[in-house]
């Protein structure tokens, strides 16, 4: 029996190992609207996890929950084993320095160079680099996405995929253990689009980082999501592997892969 109980300690110890993000039951309403209805899911380390939902279901709630931007009303919310809903600011900010996002249209500052936008980004979660130590990170966060002649130039100056892979060479660069892509093919080309599908992939590859994707973008959730959950009303509708999704026996959940 002592053995048994072992083992099955052990076990437990190693599926939890695996588990880097886990949302338990959590809920959260603003006023009378109910946002999340008691949502859980986990994201194992080195897996993408693609979130699917119509304008309202959750997605971006979902997202400002797990960093902590606003409190949940209800349940919990584990990041590396910790419950954030129970951290204070100090204790939230320290989790924050692992998670890189890229948003929607990029958010570059648009008085600084992409370099400068670098730079910044880096020396705020670490402000003890060397100059030789930044100079290099980034040069690699460039490398990544294949723009190292683009360093010295301004937002204005590059184009609306070039912002985007800036964008994401700046997410890269903390070196984070997690990623939150907002819309990260939206308003591009099939071309450029194809080419941050590509980016995504290569970058869990390289760096084995777990992501939350957020797209509208049926092809991106295809290429890049190693499990796809389906929000409707603040609840999980459907979860599992893109081709099972797409088969769902729900009419509303097939409707989101309707031509």
């Amino acid at each position: 029996m002592e053995n048994r109980e072992k083992f099955t300690a052990k076990h437990n110890e190693l599926q939890n190992c695996k588990k880097l993000i886990e949302f338990k039951n959590v809920y959260k309403s603003y006023g009378s609207n109910k946002v999340l209805n008691g949502i859980s899911f986990t994201i194992k380390r080195g897996e993408n996890l693609v979130i699917l939902g119509k304008s309202g279901s959750g997605k971006s709630v979902t997202v400002k929950c797990l960093v902590g931007l606003t409190k949940v009303d209800k349940g919990e919310i584990f990041i590396s084993g910790k419950d954030i809903t129970k951290l204070d600011e100090e204790g939230l900010n320290r989790i924050r320095m692992k998670i890189g996002f890229l948003f929607q249209n990029g958010a570059l500052y648009d008085s600084m160079t992409v370099r400068e936008n670098l730079v910044f980004t880096l020396q705020h979660n670490n402000k003890m680099l060397t100059e030789q130590e930044i100079e290099t990170a980034v040069k690699e966060a460039l490398q990544n996405v294949g723009l190292e002649e683009a360093i010295d130039l301004l937002p204005a100056e590059l184009s609306g995929g070039m912002r985007k892979r800036i964008g994401l060479a700046r997410a890269l660069i903390i070196k984070p253990e997690i990623i939150i892509y907002d819309e990260p093919t939206g308003g591009l080309d099939t071309i450029t689009a194809r080419e941050i599908i590509g980016l995504i992939r290569n970058i869990k590859l390289k760096y084995n980082t777990s992501s939350i994707i957020i797209t509208h973008d049926l092809t991106c959730a295809k290429y890049t999501g190693d499990r796809v959950i389906v929000l409707k009303d603040g609840l999980i509708k459907a979860e599992g592997s893109y081709k099972g999704i797409e088969n769902n026996a729900d009419n509303w959940v097939r409707s989101f892969f309707e031509k």
